[in-house]
C-alpha cells in the first residue's frame, strides 16, 4: 500500500462556513459591546456637560448675591480726604432737608468721583464716616458739588482737621433690588443687583434674565454709573447658561424673601434677605440610549446677601448711619425699559 507523503487537503466547505459563522457571531458581540460602551460614554458626557454648566452658573449667582450691596468708591479715588478743616457745629435734625441748610458746613474734598445720590426728597443721600479716632462721626451728606475744588455739605458735631479720611460704611438697602417697593424691580425671571460684586473697589450693576422662551440665562453687567441710554440689551455674548427650560410646577427662577417694611430716614424700605434660585436645563445632545434630551433641576433655597442683611440689622436697631440709599444711576438703570416712569 502506497503512503502519501504530502497531504494537501484543506478545510471542507462545511468547516469553512462554520468557522466564518462563529467569527461573525463573536464580531457581532464585540461590536454591540463597543456601541453600548460608546453610547454610555456619550450619555455620561452629555450629563457631565449639563451638570458643569448649571453648577458654574449657580456658583456665580451665589457669589454675586452674597456680595450685593457692598459699597466701594473707585480705587483711584481712595481714600476720600477732606482738604479743609471743619469746626464743630450744632447738628440740626433737618439739616439735609431744610432750605437753607441750617447748621450745615461746606467742606472741600479731594474728589467727588464715586459718590452717589438718590432720587426723592433728599437728592444727595450719602452717608460718610470720618476716620479720625475719637473724633469719628457719621453724617448724612446734604449736597455735593463737582467744581474745583469739589465740596460736600453736611452737619458736623465735631471738629475735623484737614486731611481727615472719609469712608462710606455699611451697605446699600437695595443691593438686591426688591420685587416690590421700586418701579420695575426684580421679578421671578429677572434678578437685579448691584454693589462691589467682584471685591475690586469697582461697583457694578448686574441683571440676570431667565428667558425660558429663548432657552437662555443672560448675565448683563455694567458699571454702576452707566447712563441708562447706554444700557446694553441682552445678546448672545451675555449667555451664561444655554438650554434653560421652565421649572417643574411653574416655579420661578428667582424667589425673594423680603423683610417687613422698615422706615429709614423717613422713607419706608423693603430688604431682600434671601434669594432662592431654581434653574432647569437640558442636555444639548439627544441621549443615545433614551433617545431623549435629559433634564436637570438645581435649586439653591437660601442665598443671603450679607451686606443687605447687615443693613437690615442696623435698621432694626435704629442705626441709620450705616445704611446707604439707592444711587440715582442705579434707579435709572432699573427703570430702563419700564413702561412706567420711575420717580
Amino acid at each position: 500500500m502506497t503512503r502519501l507523503l504530502d497531504d494537501h487537503r484543506g478545510f471542507s466547505l462545511i468547516e469553512l462556513l462554520f468557522a466564518t459563522g462563529v467569527l461573525l457571531i463573536v464580531s457581532s458581540i464585540v461590536t454591540t459591546a463597543l456601541i453600548q460602551m460608546t453610547n454610555g460614554q456619550k450619555t455620561i458626557w452629555n450629563r457631565t456637560e449639563m451638570h458643569s454648566g448649571i453648577r458654574g452658573a449657580t456658583e456665580l449667582l451665589q457669589q454675586e448675591i452674597g456680595q450685593a450691596g457692598r459699597i466701594a468708591t473707585p480705587e483711584s479715588e481712595l481714600p476720600l480726604v477732606m482738604t479743609s478743616a471743619v469746626t464743630a457745629g450744632v447738628i440740626q435734625p433737618v439739616c439735609d432737608g431744610a432750605t437753607p441748610l441750617v447748621g450745615s458746613t461746606t467742606v472741600n474734598i479731594d474728589s467727588s468721583a464715586g459718590l452717589w445720590a438718590t432720587a426723592g426728597a433728599n437728592p444727595s443721600y450719602v452717608m460718610l464716616t470720618t476716620m479720625d479716632g475719637n473724633q469719628q462721626e457719621s453724617f448724612r451728606v446734604a449736597a455735593i458739588t463737582t467744581g474745583t475744588p469739589p465740596t460736600i455739605t453736611a452737619c458736623f458735631t465735631k471738629t475735623h482737621a484737614a486731611g481727615t479720611v472719609l469712608m462710606p460704611l455699611g451697605g446699600f438697602i437695595t443691593g438686591i433690588v426688591p420685587d416690590t417697593g421700586l418701579v420695575n424691580g426684580s421679578t421671578g425671571d429677572v434678578l437685579k443687583l448691584y454693589g462691589d460684586i467682584n471685591g475690586d473697589g469697582n461697583m457694578v450693576y448686574v441683571e440676570y434674565t431667565c428667558d425660558t422662551a429663548a432657552g437662555k440665562l443672560y448675565r448683563n453687567v455694567m458699571p454702576w454709573n452707566t447712563a441708562s441710554a447706554s444700557k446694553p440689551v441682552n445678546d448672545d455674548s451675555m449667555v451664561l447658561l444655554p438650554n434653560i427650560k421652565p421649572n417643574p410646577g411653574g416655579t420661578p427662577c428667582f424667589t425673594y424673601q423680603r423683610s417687613t417694611p422698615i422706615v429709614v430716614n423717613s422713607t419706608s424700605f423693603v430688604f431682600v434677605l434671601d434669594v432662592a434660585i431654581t434653574l432647569t436645563v437640558e442636555t444639548e445632545q439627544i441621549d443615545p440610549i433614551t433617545k431623549q434630551k435629559q433634564l436637570e433641576t438645581k435649586a439653591l433655597l437660601n442665598v443671603s446677601p450679607r451686606n443687605v442683611f447687615n443693613a437690615w440689622e442696623f435698621a432694626g436697631m435704629g442705626y441709620t448711619d450705616r445704611i446707604q440709599s439707592t444711587p440715582t444711576t442705579i434707579v435709572a438703570l432699573i427703570c430702563k425699559g419700564s413702561a412706567i416712569t420711575c420717580p
